[in-house]
């Protein structure tokens, strides 16, 4: 065993200690941030604009400050890049991280001096929860990779800016950097297909242990490993044990990836985003991921059926409920307020607060009432490819088609299988009863011949990576929506088909 192993243990054991102690007093935890955060908030122009020297608790907070999103924090925004200091948060952010969003064009989303903590510290403590509940740290002796966007970062307004997988790469502690992977001019490469090809070039001959990344972009890495070796993972990486993955839902890639490397391994998901680190998976035997409560972070939650009502309830933690999902707002040391990720979460655990992605709340299907949701749409793929073991997928993703040339309206599936079933009607039949099983509302315009039985259309090898690549969005952090309100998506991927 090696000494980052060695020394791994004893740290692991007293963050443990740490993460157990916040825990299990979530309502303290909570109360201390939201605390810390008007006292200094009061000094900020948005604080001064919205009344914080009155705020005493959380109810007069909600009364002062309503929920927004990333327009209604723009003007804010904009003048910080105007080189205005104290505006969201004290003095002026560390970093803007660089996200690209669908009505506003590129977000500058603040990262402050403060908030850094939060995104370095909760990957950390990810893996130092698995090493003090496994006692398995020879991982940390091998080569890690982090798949990740380029590292490169430009200058706004005096500010450094550039993706938030880039901004966290310029952290990672000193005694990882030794045996990390890719180099740095690499990284930096912005063409994911040069990129992955350097990056093997540069692992092939490296005993990697660890390796991190978006599961389709790891995917794609093993695909071109094993394109040149004609290896499974195992046999190319023998000592590989240890996946850590985040952003998407892990099971639809699951048994491809598996099935890639040649043997299961040991996986922890993480859930971080451009406006912080939201949770983490601290424990291979229960559910969820920890919902982390004293790390800059004062949480809200609106039951997502009431989102987009005039006047949703919004909630602090004490007042969740299991099993319903709700769309995450957070309050930051990042100067974000009352801000509105864009994700639905549903609890699964109240001690402590464990949480499951179930999807984002623009993202559903809703053509006829049924609002469809990505839980639901890829627990029926779960379900229906654990009947029909032989089913390996690539990626998929899911539209409403309202007007079809003949027949019905209906919900296409839009799937690149590695490998199909060997009776797709069969296959098609059983994933549609699974989605009425899950969704009441579509089980009953089915029933009602308001919507005919889904419809599967494959698609060709590569067709979502040329998709992506179309968009200039291929690898890095990106993702393709699992499902959409239209058929923007649907419908370019239907083009590159001719």
């Amino acid at each position: 065993m090696g000494i980052r192993a060695v020394l791994a243990k004893p740290f692991a054991a007293y963050i443990s200690g740490q993460t157990k102690e916040w825990s299990f007093k979530p309502v303290q935890s909570q109360d201390k941030v939201f605390n810390q955060l008007i006292a200094t908030g009061r000094e900020t122009v948005f604080g001064k604009d919205h009344g914080f020297e009155s705020i005493k608790n959380y109810s007069d907070f909600k009364k002062q400050v309503p929920v927004r999103d990333y327009e209604d924090i723009k003007p804010y925004v904009e003048r910080v890049l105007h080189g205005e200091s104290d505006i969201l948060w004290k003095g002026k952010p560390a970093y803007f991280a660089k996200t690209s969003g669908t009505t506003s064009g590129t977000k500058y989303i603040p990262i402050t001096k403060d908030s850094i903590p939060n995104h370095i510290n909760s990957a950390r403590n990810a893996l130092l929860s698995y090493v003090h509940e496994t006692g398995n740290a020879t991982f940390l002796d091998g080569g890690l990779i982090f798949l990740s966007g380029s590292p490169e970062l430009d200058l706004k307004a005096g500010i450094n800016t550039g993706r938030l997988s880039g901004i966290v790469n310029h952290h990672v502690p000193g005694y990882l950097r030794t045996n990390q992977k890719p180099s740095y001019a690499t990284n930096c490469i912005e063409d994911w297909e040069e990129k992955l090809e350097k990056i093997i070039d540069e692992t092939l001959d490296v005993n990697m242990t660890l390796i991190s990344g978006i599961p389709p972009w790891v995917q794609m890495y093993f695909d071109r490993i094993q394109a040149r070796t004609g290896k499974k993972i195992k046999d190319v990486f023998p000592d590989f044990s240890m996946f850590v993955y985040g952003g998407v839902n892990f099971e639809p890639y699951r048994a491809k990836l598996f099935d890639t490397i040649g043997k299961k391994i040991d996986s922890v998901e993480t859930y971080p985003a451009s406006e912080g680190f939201i949770a983490y998976q601290d424990s291979q035997k229960a559910e969820g991921l920890l919902l982390l409560l004293n790390s800059g972070i004062f949480f809200e939650f609106i039951p997502a059926d009431e989102y987009f009502n005039d006047n949703p309830r919004r909630l602090s933690i004490e007042e969740v409920e299991l099993g319903k999902n709700y769309a995450v707002i957070i309050n930051s040391n990042a100067g974000l307020w009352g801000y509105s990720i864009g994700d639905t979460v549903k609890f699964v655990s109240k001690a402590p607060y464990r949480i499951v992605v179930s999807g984002r709340i623009k993202h559903f299907i809703s053509a006829f009432g049924e609002h469809v949701i990505g839980e639901e749409v890829e627990k029926a793929m779960k379900f229906a490819t654990e009947k029909f073991p032989e089913v390996e997928l690539v990626e998929f993703t899911v539209a409403p088609n309202v007007a079809p040339d003949e027949g019905m309206p209906h919900h296409e599936w839009l799937i690149e299988f590695a490998n199909a079933p060997n009776d797709m009607q069969a296959f098609s039949i059983e994933l549609d009863n699974q989605l009425r099983s899950l969704n009441v509302y579509y089980d009953d315009l089915i029933t009602g011949n308001i919507l005919r039985t889904l419809k599967i259309t494959s698609l060709r090898k590569n067709s979502f990576i040329e998709y992506m690549k179309s968009l200039g969005k291929l690898g890095g952090q990106n993702k393709v929506p699992r499902l959409s309100n239209d058929r923007k998506v649907a419908d370019e991927l239907i083009k590159l088909q001719s």
